[in-house]
């Protein structure tokens, strides 16, 4: 189906943002505006001076400081939530309730059980959900599944993940608002933050986990979350993942890996970078990709389209509920 069959029924969509903060600024809100057939009419902070200083620079017509005359305003028929996580579950039902679809920041909520009751909810309601899992639908993670499809590097044996930081480079534990370490806000630490994209683009390229178990534990005493975590999953068709991640290695440790090895060879790349190697028979490749100035666009163009009509769901609740249930066992052993 074209988008240009749904024109008749509903002509665009009008956006509203819960919680317009820093992954609004450059990542997601700009690209509201981008997509066909989309447009952000509206954005709420509680703290109404943000808000309007937000809406003022981004040209965005309407600002609130309270959720509810966003979600209840007749001018708008979509709603984005990037709030912390704690704060998901209640504002993305209170957008249901209002018939209205919804797109909702990684991680999904909070815990696994809020998840799903996001996702009852829609389900029941049948008011449509997307999670914003956006790097699925970059061109740099479409080509590896592009490689991985087509055999490139054979029957895939080994996953790896390694995600190694020094605490200096984590900037928002040192300073005053550092809800991404209060897990009572986040659901957990650094890892709940970054591992989202990482899972996530696990199950997208591998399938669904059969048996899967962690270990983590707080080391440097920095703040309350845990500070280094290990997994260990069992993928279908027998591949083996192993991961690690660290937030407190020295400077010269920072490494920033995920490696799929074949029995023909070796993908490796990045995931908050842009460069893809291959190395097959003693040979690498390199394929870089440009850095995207907005870099939701491309999933909030296929969100619009799927809440259009037009396309199936990029990221549905069951999608992002599979790495949501690998955190927290990691984590917390559940």
């Amino acid at each position: 189906m074209s988008i240009t069959t749904v024109e008749a029924k509903i002509n665009s969509l009008n956006w509203g943002i819960i919680g317009c903060g820093n992954v609004t600024e450059l990542k997601s809100g700009p690209a509201f505006n981008k997509v066909p057939y989309s447009k952000l009419v509206a954005v709420m902070r509680r703290d109404a001076d943000k808000a309007k200083d937000y809406a003022i620079r981004h040209q965005v017509p309407k600002w609130f400081h309270q959720a509810d005359d966003l979600i209840n305003d007749p001018d708008i028929t979509a709603i984005y939530i990037a709030t912390p996580p704690k704060y998901h579950e209640a504002y993305a039902i209170a957008a249901m309730k209002a018939g209205k679809p919804v797109y909702v920041e990684k991680p999904m909520a909070i815990d696994v059980a809020s998840c799903y009751r996001i996702k009852d909810y829609s389900e029941k309601s049948g008011i449509k959900l997307s999670i914003a899992h956006y790097r699925r639908a970059l061109p740099m993670f479409l080509k590896v599944k592009q490689l991985l499809d087509e055999k490139c590097i054979g029957e895939i044996k080994l996953v790896t993940i390694k995600m190694l930081q020094p605490d200096q480079s984590v900037m928002i534990a040192k300073t005053s608002e550092n809800w991404r370490v209060d897990p009572s806000i986040s659901g957990g630490g650094i890892f709940y933050d970054l591992a989202p994209h990482q899972l996530d683009l696990v199950h997208y390229f591998f399938g669904k986990a059969s048996s899967f178990s962690g270990i983590a534990t707080n080391q440097a005493g920095l703040y309350q979350a845990e500070d280094i975590v290990t997994g260990s999953m069992l993928l279908e068709n027998n591949i083996i993942f192993n991961g690690v991640w660290c937030f407190t290695v020295a400077a010269n440790m920072e490494e920033d890996l995920f490696e799929i090895i074949g029995s023909k060879g070796k993908i490796s790349f990045p995931v908050f970078g842009n460069t893809i190697e291959i190395e097959m028979e003693g040979q690498k490749e390199q394929i870089s990709f440009a850095k995207e100035p907005h870099i939701q666009q491309h999933m909030i163009d296929k969100v619009v389209q799927y809440f259009l009509g037009a396309e199936q769901n990029p990221c549905s609740a069951s999608d992002a509920i599979q790495s949501m249930e690998l955190m927290e066992n990691f984590v917390y052993g559940k």
